[in-house]
Protein backbone atom coordinates (compact mmCIF):
# COMPACT_ATOMS: atom_id res chain seq x y z
CA UNK A 1 0.00 0.00 0.00
CA UNK A 2 1.73 3.35 -1.09
CA UNK A 3 1.91 6.60 0.82
CA UNK A 4 -1.52 7.64 -1.38
CA UNK A 5 -3.47 4.87 0.22
CA UNK A 6 -2.39 5.83 3.50
CA UNK A 7 -3.59 9.76 2.64
CA UNK A 8 -6.63 8.14 1.00
CA UNK A 9 -7.62 6.58 4.38
CA UNK A 10 -6.67 10.04 6.65
CA UNK A 11 -9.42 11.78 4.11
CA UNK A 12 -11.70 9.39 5.03
CA UNK A 13 -11.59 9.16 8.39
CA UNK A 14 -11.13 12.71 8.96
CA UNK A 15 -14.40 13.83 6.46
CA UNK A 16 -16.69 11.30 8.76
CA UNK A 17 -16.03 14.56 11.47
CA UNK A 18 -18.27 16.57 9.69
CA UNK A 19 -20.85 14.36 11.56
CA UNK A 20 -19.48 15.44 14.85
CA UNK A 21 -19.91 14.01 18.05
CA UNK A 22 -23.09 10.90 18.07
CA UNK A 23 -23.73 9.92 21.11
CA UNK A 24 -24.84 5.80 21.40
CA UNK A 25 -23.47 2.51 20.90
CA UNK A 26 -25.32 1.54 18.00
CA UNK A 27 -23.54 2.31 15.31
CA UNK A 28 -20.27 1.09 16.45
CA UNK A 29 -21.92 -2.34 17.35
CA UNK A 30 -22.75 -2.84 13.40
CA UNK A 31 -19.31 -1.88 12.49
CA UNK A 32 -18.12 -4.65 14.82
CA UNK A 33 -20.82 -7.03 13.79
CA UNK A 34 -19.82 -6.34 9.78
CA UNK A 35 -16.19 -6.86 10.75
CA UNK A 36 -16.41 -10.31 13.07
CA UNK A 37 -16.67 -8.53 16.74
CA UNK A 38 -13.15 -8.78 17.47
CA UNK A 39 -13.56 -6.77 20.63
CA UNK A 40 -15.12 -9.67 22.20
CA UNK A 41 -11.99 -11.34 22.10
CA UNK A 42 -9.81 -8.73 23.74
CA UNK A 43 -8.69 -8.74 27.51
CA UNK A 44 -8.90 -5.05 28.35
CA UNK A 45 -8.32 -2.64 31.18
CA UNK A 46 -10.76 0.16 30.44
CA UNK A 47 -9.85 4.17 31.56
CA UNK A 48 -11.82 7.01 32.02
CA UNK A 49 -11.76 10.05 33.95
CA UNK A 50 -11.34 13.84 33.26
CA UNK A 51 -7.89 14.10 33.62
CA UNK A 52 -4.72 11.15 33.58
CA UNK A 53 -6.37 8.66 31.78
CA UNK A 54 -3.39 9.16 29.20
CA UNK A 55 -0.89 9.18 31.91
CA UNK A 56 -2.33 6.31 33.72
CA UNK A 57 -2.86 4.22 30.22
CA UNK A 58 0.82 4.51 29.91
CA UNK A 59 1.77 3.42 32.89
CA UNK A 60 -0.11 -0.05 32.81
CA UNK A 61 0.99 -0.83 29.31
CA UNK A 62 4.94 0.64 30.07
CA UNK A 63 4.74 -1.86 33.54
CA UNK A 64 3.07 -4.80 31.61
CA UNK A 65 5.25 -4.63 28.66
CA UNK A 66 8.19 -5.03 30.83
CA UNK A 67 6.24 -8.36 32.05
CA UNK A 68 6.65 -9.36 28.77
CA UNK A 69 2.75 -9.08 27.90
CA UNK A 70 1.93 -8.04 24.30
CA UNK A 71 0.66 -5.05 25.09
CA UNK A 72 -2.20 -2.83 22.64
CA UNK A 73 -2.45 0.86 23.68
CA UNK A 74 -4.84 2.87 22.58
CA UNK A 75 -5.20 6.71 23.20
CA UNK A 76 -7.12 9.89 22.12
CA UNK A 77 -6.34 12.29 20.50
CA UNK A 78 -2.82 12.25 19.02
CA UNK A 79 -0.60 15.47 19.26
CA UNK A 80 1.24 15.07 15.62
CA UNK A 81 0.08 12.06 13.77
CA UNK A 82 -2.99 9.36 13.69
CA UNK A 83 -0.86 6.55 14.26
CA UNK A 84 0.09 7.05 17.97
CA UNK A 85 -3.32 6.55 18.67
CA UNK A 86 -3.17 3.17 18.44
CA UNK A 87 0.64 1.23 19.45
CA UNK A 88 1.51 -2.74 20.24
CA UNK A 89 4.15 -2.71 22.67
CA UNK A 90 5.00 0.81 21.92
CA UNK A 91 5.36 0.62 18.41
CA UNK A 92 2.82 2.64 16.39
CA UNK A 93 0.78 1.22 13.82
CA UNK A 94 1.69 1.85 10.52
CA UNK A 95 0.53 3.61 7.46
CA UNK A 96 0.29 0.72 5.41
CA UNK A 97 -1.39 -0.91 7.97
CA UNK A 98 -4.02 2.22 8.45
CA UNK A 99 -4.58 2.09 4.55
CA UNK A 100 -5.33 -1.87 4.17
CA UNK A 101 -7.55 -1.63 7.44
CA UNK A 102 -9.60 1.05 6.71
CA UNK A 103 -9.91 -0.08 3.09
CA UNK A 104 -11.22 -3.53 4.51
CA UNK A 105 -13.62 -2.56 7.02
CA UNK A 106 -15.34 0.29 4.40
CA UNK A 107 -16.37 -2.99 1.93
CA UNK A 108 -17.05 -4.97 5.08
CA UNK A 109 -19.79 -1.38 6.14
CA UNK A 110 -20.95 -1.16 2.50
CA UNK A 111 -21.97 -4.76 2.54
CA UNK A 112 -23.43 -4.82 5.63
CA UNK A 113 -25.60 -1.69 4.34
CA UNK A 114 -24.21 0.38 7.71
CA UNK A 115 -24.39 3.82 6.42
CA UNK A 116 -23.15 7.47 8.03
CA UNK A 117 -23.97 9.05 10.12
CA UNK A 118 -20.99 7.22 12.30
CA UNK A 119 -18.16 9.24 13.54
CA UNK A 120 -14.41 9.39 13.29
CA UNK A 121 -13.89 8.10 16.88
CA UNK A 122 -16.76 5.40 15.91
CA UNK A 123 -14.76 3.69 13.22
CA UNK A 124 -11.44 4.30 14.60
CA UNK A 125 -12.18 2.19 17.83
CA UNK A 126 -13.88 -0.49 15.36
CA UNK A 127 -10.77 -0.28 13.75
CA UNK A 128 -8.05 -0.32 17.00
CA UNK A 129 -9.90 -3.79 18.04
CA UNK A 130 -9.53 -5.07 14.55
CA UNK A 131 -6.23 -4.65 14.35
CA UNK A 132 -5.61 -6.05 18.64
CA UNK A 133 -7.20 -8.93 17.35
CA UNK A 134 -4.72 -9.41 14.37
CA UNK A 135 -1.80 -8.56 16.37
CA UNK A 136 -2.61 -11.04 18.57
CA UNK A 137 -2.18 -8.64 21.72
CA UNK A 138 -2.56 -10.25 25.60
CA UNK A 139 -3.76 -7.69 26.82
CA UNK A 140 -5.26 -3.93 25.72
CA UNK A 141 -5.52 -0.50 27.61
CA UNK A 142 -7.88 1.61 26.31
CA UNK A 143 -8.58 5.00 27.16
CA UNK A 144 -11.95 6.34 27.37
CA UNK A 145 -12.39 8.70 24.54
CA UNK A 146 -15.29 11.69 25.73
CA UNK A 147 -17.61 10.44 28.93
CA UNK A 148 -18.17 6.90 29.34
CA UNK A 149 -21.55 5.78 28.96
CA UNK A 150 -22.07 6.51 25.52
CA UNK A 151 -18.44 6.31 24.17
CA UNK A 152 -17.59 4.29 21.43
CA UNK A 153 -14.78 1.87 23.65
CA UNK A 154 -17.62 1.13 26.05
CA UNK A 155 -18.67 -1.68 23.97
CA UNK A 156 -15.70 -4.08 26.12
CA UNK A 157 -16.47 -6.32 28.82
CA UNK A 158 -13.25 -5.40 30.61
CA UNK A 159 -11.33 -7.12 32.94
CA UNK A 160 -11.24 -3.94 35.01
CA UNK A 161 -12.21 -0.21 34.67
CA UNK A 162 -10.67 2.64 36.00
CA UNK A 163 -11.67 6.01 37.08
CA UNK A 164 -9.11 8.40 37.28
CA UNK A 165 -10.54 10.87 38.71
CA UNK A 166 -14.13 13.90 38.01
CA UNK A 167 -14.01 17.33 37.26
CA UNK A 168 -15.84 19.84 35.65
CA UNK A 169 -15.39 19.36 31.81
CA UNK A 170 -17.29 18.79 28.63
CA UNK A 171 -20.43 20.04 30.57
CA UNK A 172 -22.14 21.24 27.47
CA UNK A 173 -21.78 17.50 26.72
CA UNK A 174 -22.04 15.44 29.81
CA UNK A 175 -23.79 17.55 32.04
CA UNK A 176 -24.04 20.38 34.31
CA UNK A 177 -22.36 19.50 37.45
CA UNK A 178 -19.99 16.90 39.13
CA UNK A 179 -22.89 14.26 39.81
CA UNK A 180 -23.93 14.54 36.48
CA UNK A 181 -20.33 14.33 34.93
CA UNK A 182 -19.64 10.93 37.66
CA UNK A 183 -22.40 9.45 36.30
CA UNK A 184 -21.48 9.52 33.02
CA UNK A 185 -18.31 8.67 33.53
CA UNK A 186 -19.84 5.59 35.82
CA UNK A 187 -21.49 4.29 32.73
CA UNK A 188 -17.87 2.07 32.09
CA UNK A 189 -18.13 0.10 35.44
CA UNK A 190 -19.77 -3.18 34.55
CA UNK A 191 -21.46 -6.38 36.63
CA UNK A 192 -19.00 -7.83 38.56
CA UNK A 193 -15.43 -6.03 37.24
CA UNK A 194 -13.81 -4.49 39.36
CA UNK A 195 -13.52 -0.93 39.77
CA UNK A 196 -10.73 1.49 40.67
CA UNK A 197 -11.03 5.27 41.16
CA UNK A 198 -8.36 8.19 42.51
CA UNK A 199 -11.45 10.39 42.88
CA UNK A 200 -12.03 11.91 45.76
CA UNK A 201 -15.27 13.80 46.11
CA UNK A 202 -17.24 12.19 48.66
CA UNK A 203 -20.83 12.58 46.74
CA UNK A 204 -19.04 11.25 43.81
CA UNK A 205 -17.57 8.12 46.30
CA UNK A 206 -20.85 7.58 47.30
CA UNK A 207 -22.14 7.14 43.86
CA UNK A 208 -19.86 4.71 42.68
CA UNK A 209 -20.07 2.60 45.75
CA UNK A 210 -23.96 2.39 45.17
CA UNK A 211 -23.42 1.37 41.61
CA UNK A 212 -20.94 -0.91 42.36
CA UNK A 213 -23.26 -2.87 44.68
CA UNK A 214 -25.82 -2.38 42.60
CA UNK A 215 -23.72 -4.48 39.94
CA UNK A 216 -21.57 -6.50 42.07
CA UNK A 217 -18.56 -4.99 41.12
CA UNK A 218 -15.26 -5.14 43.72
CA UNK A 219 -14.77 -1.22 44.37
CA UNK A 220 -11.08 -0.26 45.20
CA UNK A 221 -9.75 3.70 45.72
CA UNK A 222 -6.63 5.42 45.71
CA UNK A 223 -6.10 6.56 49.33
CA UNK A 224 -7.84 3.37 50.88
CA UNK A 225 -6.95 -0.20 49.45
CA UNK A 226 -3.95 1.59 47.32
CA UNK A 227 -1.75 4.29 48.84
CA UNK A 228 1.16 6.56 47.94
CA UNK A 229 3.82 8.84 49.85
CA UNK A 230 6.05 10.99 48.41
CA UNK A 231 9.75 10.17 48.80
CA UNK A 232 11.54 13.05 46.99
CA UNK A 233 11.83 14.67 43.44
CA UNK A 234 10.16 12.44 40.66
CA UNK A 235 10.02 9.09 43.34
CA UNK A 236 7.47 7.82 45.88
CA UNK A 237 6.79 4.31 47.83
CA UNK A 238 3.27 2.03 47.42
CA UNK A 239 1.72 0.43 49.66
CA UNK A 240 -1.45 -1.98 48.39
CA UNK A 241 -3.60 -4.78 49.14
CA UNK A 242 -0.05 -6.90 48.64
CA UNK A 243 2.53 -5.06 48.14
CA UNK A 244 4.92 -2.74 49.93
CA UNK A 245 7.54 -0.79 47.18
CA UNK A 246 9.77 1.78 48.50
CA UNK A 247 11.81 4.55 46.68
CA UNK A 248 10.21 4.19 43.36
CA UNK A 249 11.01 6.32 40.47
CA UNK A 250 8.73 7.41 38.04
CA UNK A 251 9.74 9.27 34.61
CA UNK A 252 6.91 11.52 34.38
CA UNK A 253 7.08 14.78 36.10
CA UNK A 254 4.57 16.71 38.56
CA UNK A 255 3.40 15.61 41.82
CA UNK A 256 -0.15 14.81 40.05
CA UNK A 257 1.41 11.92 38.04
CA UNK A 258 2.16 10.00 41.26
CA UNK A 259 -1.71 9.69 41.92
CA UNK A 260 -1.61 7.97 38.17
CA UNK A 261 1.02 5.65 38.94
CA UNK A 262 -0.51 4.09 42.21
CA UNK A 263 -3.83 4.01 40.32
CA UNK A 264 -1.82 2.15 37.97
CA UNK A 265 -0.02 -0.38 40.69
CA UNK A 266 -3.45 -0.45 42.16
CA UNK A 267 -4.54 -2.43 38.82
CA UNK A 268 -1.51 -4.41 38.56
CA UNK A 269 -2.60 -5.93 42.22
CA UNK A 270 -6.20 -6.68 40.57
CA UNK A 271 -4.69 -8.05 37.65
CA UNK A 272 -2.53 -10.52 39.66
CA UNK A 273 -5.73 -11.58 41.45
CA UNK A 274 -7.31 -12.51 38.27
CA UNK A 275 -3.70 -14.31 36.81
CA UNK A 276 -2.09 -12.01 34.78
CA UNK A 277 1.21 -12.12 36.86
CA UNK A 278 3.11 -9.03 37.37
CA UNK A 279 6.80 -8.66 39.36
CA UNK A 280 7.90 -6.62 41.16
CA UNK A 281 10.87 -5.84 39.35
CA UNK A 282 8.16 -5.14 36.32
CA UNK A 283 6.72 -2.55 38.41
CA UNK A 284 9.98 -0.92 39.00
CA UNK A 285 11.21 -0.98 35.66
CA UNK A 286 7.83 -0.30 33.90
CA UNK A 287 7.84 3.15 36.29
CA UNK A 288 11.76 3.75 34.94
CA UNK A 289 10.88 4.37 31.41
CA UNK A 290 7.44 5.15 30.80
CA UNK A 291 7.00 8.12 28.21
CA UNK A 292 3.56 10.20 28.16
CA UNK A 293 4.55 13.24 25.92
CA UNK A 294 3.00 16.70 25.91
CA UNK A 295 2.43 16.69 30.20
CA UNK A 296 5.37 18.57 31.53
CA UNK A 297 7.33 17.55 29.03
CA UNK A 298 10.93 19.30 28.07
CA UNK A 299 11.15 19.63 24.43
CA UNK A 300 14.26 22.45 24.69
CA UNK A 301 16.50 23.09 26.98
CA UNK A 302 18.21 26.62 25.90
CA UNK A 303 16.17 28.62 26.22
CA UNK A 304 14.10 25.69 28.85
CA UNK A 305 10.66 25.56 26.98
CA UNK A 306 7.97 23.24 28.30
CA UNK A 307 4.69 21.48 26.85
CA UNK A 308 1.63 20.63 28.91
CA UNK A 309 -1.30 19.75 27.66
CA UNK A 310 -3.51 21.10 30.14
CA UNK A 311 -7.20 22.20 29.07
CA UNK A 312 -9.68 22.25 31.92
CA UNK A 313 -9.60 23.74 35.45
CA UNK A 314 -8.25 20.83 37.14
CA UNK A 315 -5.56 20.69 34.22
CA UNK A 316 -4.42 24.24 34.60
CA UNK A 317 -4.48 23.70 38.41
CA UNK A 318 -2.20 20.96 37.88
CA UNK A 319 0.24 22.42 35.52
CA UNK A 320 0.21 25.56 38.34
CA UNK A 321 1.31 23.45 41.08
CA UNK A 322 3.97 21.91 39.40
CA UNK A 323 5.04 25.39 38.43
CA UNK A 324 5.40 26.53 41.59
CA UNK A 325 6.80 23.16 43.50
CA UNK A 326 8.53 21.27 40.94
CA UNK A 327 10.76 23.93 38.66
CA UNK A 328 12.94 26.93 39.67
CA UNK A 329 13.25 29.73 37.00
CA UNK A 330 13.54 33.51 36.65
CA UNK A 331 10.72 34.61 34.41
CA UNK A 332 7.49 32.54 32.98
CA UNK A 333 6.89 32.91 29.64
CA UNK A 334 3.20 31.40 29.08
CA UNK A 335 2.04 30.17 25.35
CA UNK A 336 -1.48 29.80 26.00
CA UNK A 337 -4.06 28.66 22.72
CA UNK A 338 -7.50 26.96 24.31
CA UNK A 339 -10.31 25.63 22.91
CA UNK A 340 -13.46 28.05 22.62
CA UNK A 341 -15.86 25.38 24.20
CA UNK A 342 -13.58 25.12 27.47
CA UNK A 343 -13.54 27.27 30.68
CA UNK A 344 -11.51 29.84 29.30
CA UNK A 345 -11.78 31.78 32.72
CA UNK A 346 -10.97 29.51 34.90
CA UNK A 347 -7.73 28.00 33.33
CA UNK A 348 -6.43 31.70 32.97
CA UNK A 349 -7.04 32.44 36.91
CA UNK A 350 -5.06 29.17 37.39
CA UNK A 351 -2.03 30.18 34.96
CA UNK A 352 -1.84 34.20 34.50
CA UNK A 353 -0.62 35.17 38.04
CA UNK A 354 2.60 33.39 37.52
CA UNK A 355 3.67 34.49 34.11
CA UNK A 356 5.96 37.58 33.57
CA UNK A 357 4.49 37.50 29.87
CA UNK A 358 1.84 35.58 28.07
CA UNK A 359 1.80 35.23 24.39
CA UNK A 360 -2.25 34.26 23.34
CA UNK A 361 -2.27 32.26 19.68
CA UNK A 362 -4.35 29.69 18.40
CA UNK A 363 -3.88 26.28 16.73
CA UNK A 364 -4.69 25.21 13.39
CA UNK A 365 -8.25 23.83 14.60
CA UNK A 366 -11.79 25.60 14.18
CA UNK A 367 -12.00 24.46 17.32
CA UNK A 368 -9.93 27.17 18.85
CA UNK A 369 -10.84 30.02 20.58
CA UNK A 370 -9.66 33.53 19.60
CA UNK A 371 -6.80 35.06 20.72
CA UNK A 372 -8.21 38.18 21.21
CA UNK A 373 -11.46 36.89 23.09
CA UNK A 374 -8.67 35.31 25.70
CA UNK A 375 -6.78 38.16 25.95
CA UNK A 376 -10.01 40.01 27.03
CA UNK A 377 -10.89 37.32 29.13
CA UNK A 378 -7.62 38.43 31.38
CA UNK A 379 -9.25 41.53 32.44
CA UNK A 380 -6.93 43.41 33.98
CA UNK A 381 -4.05 41.30 33.27
CA UNK A 382 -4.42 41.47 30.02
CA UNK A 383 -1.70 44.32 29.85
CA UNK A 384 1.13 41.64 30.12
CA UNK A 385 -0.36 39.75 27.28
CA UNK A 386 -0.07 40.14 23.72
CA UNK A 387 -1.80 38.32 20.45
CA UNK A 388 0.07 36.58 17.92
CA UNK A 389 -2.43 35.03 15.43
CA UNK A 390 0.29 32.99 13.64
CA UNK A 391 1.44 30.22 15.66
CA UNK A 392 4.68 29.41 14.60
CA UNK A 393 5.81 33.39 14.92
CA UNK A 394 4.06 33.24 18.74
CA UNK A 395 6.49 30.68 19.39
CA UNK A 396 9.02 32.65 17.82
CA UNK A 397 8.26 35.56 19.81
CA UNK A 398 8.26 33.26 22.90
CA UNK A 399 11.87 31.86 22.39
CA UNK A 400 12.67 35.85 21.87
CA UNK A 401 11.98 36.55 25.45
CA UNK A 402 13.02 33.01 27.09
CA UNK A 403 16.66 33.48 28.86
CA UNK A 404 18.71 30.78 30.05
CA UNK A 405 17.21 31.19 33.40
CA UNK A 406 13.06 31.47 32.23
CA UNK A 407 10.87 29.01 31.15
CA UNK A 408 8.27 29.25 27.70
CA UNK A 409 5.15 27.02 28.98
CA UNK A 410 4.17 25.83 26.00
CA UNK A 411 -0.16 24.94 27.10
CA UNK A 412 -4.18 25.50 26.95
CA UNK A 413 -5.01 22.17 25.13
CA UNK A 414 -3.66 19.22 23.40
CA UNK A 415 -4.09 20.57 19.87
CA UNK A 416 -1.60 24.03 20.68
CA UNK A 417 0.92 20.89 22.37
CA UNK A 418 0.48 18.83 19.49
CA UNK A 419 1.49 21.75 16.98
CA UNK A 420 4.31 23.34 19.10
CA UNK A 421 5.61 19.46 19.29
CA UNK A 422 5.87 19.53 16.05
CA UNK A 423 7.64 22.80 15.99
CA UNK A 424 10.47 21.32 18.46
CA UNK A 425 10.43 17.77 17.08
CA UNK A 426 9.23 17.36 13.30
CA UNK A 427 9.95 14.05 12.35
CA UNK A 428 7.11 11.66 11.42
CA UNK A 429 4.78 14.36 9.66
CA UNK A 430 1.53 12.98 9.58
Amino acid sequence: MNKNGYQRSLDYLYGLEKFGMIFGLTKIEEILEAVGNPHREIQAIHIGGTNGKGSTAAIIASILRKEGYRVGLYTSPHLIRFTERMKVNEKEIEKEEVASLTEWMRERIDAAGIAPPFTFFDFTTAMVFLYFKQKMVDLAVLEVGLGGRLDSTNVIDPLLSIITNIGKDHEDVLGKGILRIAGEKAGIIKESRPLITAATQPKVLRLFSKICREKKAPFFRVGKEFHYVLAGEGSFSYEGLHRKLWDLSLNLRGSHQMVNATTALGAMEILDDLGYRVSNDAIVEGLKVVEWPGRLEMVSSSPRVLLDGAHNPEGALSLRESLEKDFQYHHLILLIGIMKDKDVHSILHSLSPLADHIIFTRPGTDRAASPALLRKALGRNGKKAEVIEDFRKAIDRGLSLAGEEDILCITGSLYTVGEARYYFLPRGGL
